[in-house]
């Protein structure tokens, strides 16, 4: 694949990953890729390498528009493997004037590497770099998502250099957000957003605040994942918007596992009780479903319903799993209780209302427990509980 020019003076030189398919828990059925962008000027300028083994890929690209060792500068936004893993070489085979990078950045990566012998000069927000008829702009974003982060920005072009915020793990042969399916890409982007950057969703406000005081014009961003955006701008600034106020959609989502299907049966009945108030429920069986994409339609709905069956006086291991991976996500504003069927002691229930407790849900009802298989007494009362989160749902 050839670089590809973004405007004029500015290209795409990074690596496309078609074949992985886990990025540390996330699953990536659509691999990623590892974005890299070259500035020519006076000052010839790289913005973040690649993960170690793409490093020749790279090169090859960069290699097509400019000799890598005519590089002056080298702008680490993001210290992380995935981008920084290439980094000790490409800085050598490069030879830089200067690296930028934050005070964090430049104390993370020497732990990595254990070497500070790099050009290293520190950035914050504010700070700023003449590389010719350009400027670049540095404004600090850290938790968004790790401590180092920063973004850069170019006034003389609009362009907002935005390391992994705004990114989707999307591998692609076209670079552009209009090259691609709108509904896919949009999907993609959610998908990164519940995964990667929910928990640091207060600090994306922080960013959204900042670019709309320092008044900046924006008519292309560059993440480190997936595609460009430049004709869906605005769109994905308010989904960003939307997703770090933790809004969502008028929709519950049912997660369970079961041993027996007697907890299935009951997550069927309070689907029934929701789609009954005209609310849409989506429903999700853990032992055959993927978290990474369980998790994406948490964030998206204002209802998250859980139910287990009680197996050796806990969570069967998926909703476990599951309800871990959630917390840690921390997503807000949900309604919500919990189900789930038992044979003798049924504790899995309680420990469900203590997770969606965990995350600030509103937990409306004690819950459902049901011993070994539910009568219809039992799924009426399902049915009925789905009904009651439907109603609150709508009236939020």
């Amino acid at each position: 694949m050839e670089p590809v020019k973004i405007k004029e003076g500015i290209y795409w030189v990074g690596a496309v990953d078609w074949h992985v398919r886990n990025f540390h828990g996330y699953t990536t059925i659509k691999g990623t890729t590892y974005n890299s962008y070259l500035v020519i000027d006076e000052k010839v300028t790289l913005f973040d390498t690649v993960k170690h083994g793409f490093e020749d890929e790279m090169l090859g690209r960069i290699s097509k528009i400019i000799n890598p060792e005519k590089i002056d500068y080298l702008v680490v936004n993001h210290i992380e493997p995935d981008h920084a893993g290439g980094f000790s070489y490409i800085a050598q085979k490069i030879n830089p004037e200067k690296i930028f990078i934050t005070r964090n950045g430049k104390l993370g990566l020497s732990a990595y590497l254990h070497n500070t012998d790099f050009p290293f000069e520190e950035v914050k927000t504010g700070y700023e770099v003449k590389i010719g008829k350009r400027t670049i702009r540095f404004i600090e974003t850290p938790m968004i998502h790790w401590p180092d982060s920063m973004v850069s920005y170019i006034p003389e072009e609009k362009i907002l250099i935005s390391q992994d915020a705004f990114g989707q793990h999307y591998a692609t042969s076209v670079r552009f957000d209009d090259e691609v399916d709108y509904c896919v890409l949009i999907q993609e982007a959610a998908k990164y957003y519940a995964n990667i950057v929910l928990p640091f969703s207060p600090q994306v406000q922080k960013l959204l605040k900042t670019i709309k005081d320092l008044g900046l014009e924006i008519e292309t961003i560059c993440p480190d994942h997936g595609v460009v955006w430049r004709s869906k701008i605005k769109d994905i600034l308010e989904l960003y918007d939307k997703w770090s106020s933790y809004e969502a959609d008028n929709r519950v989502v049912i997660v369970y596992d079961t041993m027996w299907k007697s907890t299935e049966k009951m997550a069927y009945a309070i689907a029934e009780g929701v789609v009954k108030e005209g609310v849409e429920a989506r429903v999700f069986k853990l032992s055959v479903s993927d978290i990474t994409d369980v998790m994406t339609e948490v964030m998206l709905a204002k209802g998250v319903v859980l139910g287990s069956s009680t197996l050796n006086n806990n969570l069967l291991p998926t909703m476990a799993s599951f309800v871990t991976y959630m917390k840690g996500l921390r997503p807000r504003k949900k309604l919500g209780f919990a189900f789930g069927s038992y044979g003798w002691s049924g504790e899995a229930v309680a420990q469900l209302n203590e997770y969606l407790k965990e995350i600030q849900a509103e937990v409306i009802h004690e819950g459902i427990k049901c011993k070994y298989a539910p009568n219809q007494e039992v799924l009426k009362s399902c049915a009925d509980l789905g009904r009651l989160l439907a109603q609150k749902i709508k009236e939020v």
